[in-house]
């Protein structure tokens, strides 16, 4: 639906926006229009757009424009609830909320209760009969506005707050009477004044313009960075800020504020999943510091609201045809919505969800296709604990987000990080998290709380980073202080393992031993959909499958250079085998004879230990070739970095030295050492590799295709249907392509006429070279197939060098913004992605039935698999336990371009 926007108008009343304005209004803002125009009840507002953010981030200041429409809107506003903005004896209260396109639960700011003021603390208290409430709220604008806008340590309010509770021998904020609030208030205004430089405001206006700048700001907070970087959010569309009439649910026991799931984000499962808080504002909830009661116990304390909620939670889920998840306040029986969206899940809840919503004839199968993706059924594909091991169970709390983890349990952000980047595997252990425990919660294994609920910050952010998660774990005390738990009289000190069971809650003390998940289990055929959960799961997932399997263009075979591999890899739906790299046939005992062949003197010499590896080439190929019977099988010739098979010039330096110095020298080292010299490289990535190779060693590369030849020959006489493709590797220019194929052909003739066998071997080349790419016209003509080679060729686009930037250098490029992603994870369309594409074009210009694939790490990442489709390959190729995503998003970005060619 296209936007229909006056470029002019920063601001929109909630009756003006709509569901399809995210860009725009932002998530939050469109979508409490979107309830607006259903007529449900949400408390009157508007919402300054992301137009206006963009301006203010860019300028540094908010547009000309933005304080006038921002004074009309609250004008109707005022109009509408009948009282002002901050006036003394009946004040209009706001919020200020942010809310970007894409949800980032707590990375950006909110300020509740804007409008109170010394002044009309005293109206709000004999407005609503409740002075306690009054204040309460009060105390909360200062502490969030000084925290938010102000840039006050929000430690200094807290270990105020938890000062006061102690003093009056409480444990709960709600147990503090007015007198108290009041104190505490005092206490605040002058933490303000010491730690900020200046008084609270008592202009409401003032609070709200600054509010809206704060949010604005928030945009661009470390942490909201690092959040957007997580999740692969742009980092220019900024966030709209939403200004909205406050509800109180802090009014006492007939008030409160919940959030509410329409399925459990956890399982997908359908029933009554939220949390309640009575005598709460909504932050109360999310922040997990006080435990809340489940949903369904909202229905003997307010049947009516309860009801009505049910009701409308059926209404959105309908009307959105997905999981939404909903925030909603009860202001003294009155029940009102403030937000809803279409709710994180889990991996395993997708898949559930998304079958369901078929079924329910809510969707088709190819929008279930999209309400899934690669990365969470590869989360599904990860082990889960053994439930027959022998285990000490510490406790349990609230199954968020599943998963099995196991790691050194850590009591703050800071050490998870530390210990994580040394290669240490943490649980990180909180009372609750808070935004600023984002990246700890990135370094660790899994989180574990001993307060919260689904709805938890911890919870929340840690399924949609597909973290595993244990929230609420009450009988388990933290001390964060003292960097240890204690459980039933047991201690577990900073470092000591723990294991946390995201699926069912359950905490362990030590290593619990993990076993294969279902889904794999599935996918190699050893179960089979039935009635429980596992089984479940397993048939969600074989439905979609199945559908992703009939409308995908892509073909998806293996990288996989042995029978077992090529086996799991048939298993896992493979299509044949995009890559089999001979060098690595060559490794433990074998690695001799290679050697041997890279340091002969005489022709003589290498004859002979060419016609020593011959039969061992062959018997691999055969393995091969019987294990894919009926499938193509790419075989690369040898394309070894040169170093891989010769001694470490450094010790066979040393080993002659020391041997010189004794006076027995071995004539043999002698002789070896010299010949590494000579062969010796500074970049041996770039050197004597691939086609240089197969050029400057006389009858290697003939070896291989004669072993390639005989091995298909034998199959096909053993009535197998061997399909052979040959891949020359490295090449740059045609010409060395035109010369090994021209041998390679010979070779092939002379077998087929030994043999009696019509083999139909077809001769192609990787692309991983920019020289390659950019001549692919010439040559493919000397080429029956192109694949491109990504990994390589994404070294010599940038200049890096894989083994030592991402170690030395990746970490701050991604922390400064330069990359996104890396471009070994994800492929980098711009620069190597323009070479692919053109190489594409201009090879299938020269021969039209040019077969093209990948054979990259990239053939296998869900992004990348996208652009592959969208450039016309014929497959991708990955390793076995990534063909199921592989096919799943070759599945997707099939019905995608459907989709986008429909409209």
């Amino acid at each position: 639906m296209s936007e229909n926007k006056d470029p002019q108008k920063f601001v929109y009343d909630f009756t003006e926006g709509n569901k399809d304005l995210k860009d725009l209004l932002g998530g939050k803002g469109a979508n409490l229009a979107e309830m607006t125009n259903l007529g449900l009840p949400v408390p009157p507002g508007f919402t300054i757009t992301t137009e206006a953010c963009k301006v203010y981030l860019d300028s540094g200041d908010a547009p000309t424009a933005l304080r006038d429409e921002v004074s009309a809107h609250l004008e109707a506003l005022e109009e509408r609830m009948g009282k002002r903005l901050g006036q003394a004896d009946d004040p209009l209260l706001v919020s200020v909320r942010s809310g970007a396109k894409f949800s980032m639960p707590g990375m950006m700011d909110t300020v509740l209760n804007i409008g109170l003021s010394d002044a009309s603390v005293a109206g709000l208290a004999t407005q609503s009969g409740d002075e306690r409430f009054a204040w309460d709220s009060y105390r909360r604008l200062i502490q969030m506005f000084g925290k938010t806008v102000l840039g006050v340590d929000g430690d200094l309010f807290e270990e105020a707050l938890e000062a006061a509770k102690d003093a009056k021998k409480v444990t709960v904020d709600t147990d503090l009477a007015a007198a108290d609030l009041k104190k505490l208030v005092k206490q605040f205004k002058k933490i303000v004044e010491s730690e900020a430089g200046r008084v609270f405001p008592q202009d409401a206006r003032e609070q709200m313009d600054l509010a809206i700048n704060a949010v604005f700001d928030s945009w661009n907070t470390d942490r909201a960075k690092l959040y957007r970087r997580q999740e692969r959010i742009p980092g220019d569309l900024g966030t709209a800020v939403n200004v909205c009439s406050m509800v109180f649910g802090n009014l006492g026991p007939d008030s409160g504020t919940g959030v509410a799931f329409t399925r459990d984000p956890a399982s997908g499962h359908q029933g009554v999943y939220g949390d309640y808080l009575q005598n709460a504002q909504g932050e109360d909830v999310v922040a997990g510091i006080r435990n809340t009661v489940p949903l369904a116990d909202l229905e003997p304390i307010d049947k009516k609201s309860y009801d009505q909620l049910m009701q409308i939670m059926e209404t959105l889920e309908n009307h959105y045809k997905d999981l939404c998840d909903i925030e909603f306040t009860i202001e003294r029986g009155q029940l009102w919505m403030l937000q809803t969206r279409v709710g994180k899940r889990t991996a395993g809840a997708a898949f559930r969800i998304a079958t369901q919503l078929v079924d329910q004839g809510l969707i088709d199968e190819a929008e279930a296709l999209q309400r899934v993706n690669g990365a969470q059924l590869a989360q599904l594909m990860f082990p889960r604990f053994d439930d027959e091991a022998k285990t000490e169970l510490l406790g349990r709390g609230i199954a968020a987000s599943p998963g099995a983890a196991v790691g050194k349990a850590v009591f703050d952000s800071y050490t998870a990080i530390k210990w994580s980047r040394s290669g240490e595997k943490v649980i990180l252990i909180r009372r609750e998290t808070n935004p600023d425990d984002l990246e700890g919660m990135i370094a660790a294994e899994g989180i574990l709380t001993s307060r919260g609920g689904k709805t938890s910050h911890a919870a929340v952010v840690a399924r949609g980073m597909g973290k595993t998660c244990v929230c609420g774990a009450e009988d388990l005390e933290v001390d964060t202080k003292r960097r240890r738990m204690t459980v039933g009289g047991k201690v577990i000190e900073e470092g000591d393992l723990v294991s946390i069971d995201g699926s069912t809650g359950k905490v362990y003390l030590g290593e619990v031993p993990v076993v294969p998940s279902p889904v794999v289990e599935y996918f190699e055929g050893r179960m089979h959909a039935g009635a429980d959960d596992a089984d479940e799961l397993v048939a969600a997932v074989h439905r979609i499958m199945a559908y992703a399997d009939r409308v995908r263009r892509l073909r998806v075979r293996a990288n996989a250079d042995n029978a077992e591999d090529a086996l799991r890899a048939r298993r896992f739906g493979a299509q044949g085998i995009g890559l089999c790299r001979t060098e690595h046939m060559f490794l433990g005992e074998r690695r001799e004879m290679v050697e041997k062949l890279i340091l002969v003197d005489t022709d003589d010499e290498r004859e002979t230990a060419l016609a020593a590896l011959l039969p061992l080439q062959k018997a691999d190929f055969i393995e091969l070739f019987e294990s894919m019977d009926g499938l193509p099988v790419t075989v690369r010739l040898l394309d070894p970095p040169l170093h891989e098979f010769l001694p470490d010039i450094t010790e066979l330096s040393v080993r002659v030295a020391l041997a010189e110095s004794r006076k027995d020298a071995n004539e043999n080292d002698l002789r070896l050492l010299q010949a590494v010299h000579k062969l010796h490289e500074q970049n041996p990535m770039l050197g004597l590799r691939g086609v240089r190779l197969g050029l400057v060693i006389p009858g290697l590369f003939a070896m291989q295709v004669r072993a390639i030849a005989e091995a298909a020959a034998q199959r096909k006489n053993a009535k197998g249907d061997p399909r052979a493709e040959i891949m020359i590797p490295l090449v740059g220019t045609v010409q060395e392509l035109e010369i090994v194929r021209e041998e390679a052909d010979r070779v092939i003739a002379e077998v087929q006429a030994a043999t009696g066998t019509d083999l139909k071997l077809t001769i192609g080349t990787m692309i991983e070279l920019p020289r390659a790419a950019l001549t692919a016209g010439q040559i493919a003509e000397a080429a029956q197939f192109f694949s491109f080679g990504t990994n390589d060729l994404t070294q010599t686009v940038w200049g890096f060098s894989r083994d030592d930037v991402e170690a030395s250098f990746f970490t701050a490029y991604l922390e400064k913004g330069i990359f996104g992603v890396s471009p070994f994870e994800t492929i980098d369309k711009d620069g190597v992605g323009a070479l692919v594409r053109s190489a594409v074009e201009a090879g299938r210009a020269t021969r039209p039935d040019l077969k093209l694939g990948v054979c990259g790490e990239h053939g296998g990442d869900p992004e990348s698999v996208h652009f592959f489709h969208e450039v016309g390959l014929d497959y991708v190729s990955c390793s076995p336990f990534r063909i199921p995503v592989a096919r799943l998003e070759a599945g997707r970005a099939a019905a995608e371009s459907r989709g986008s060619d429909s409209r």
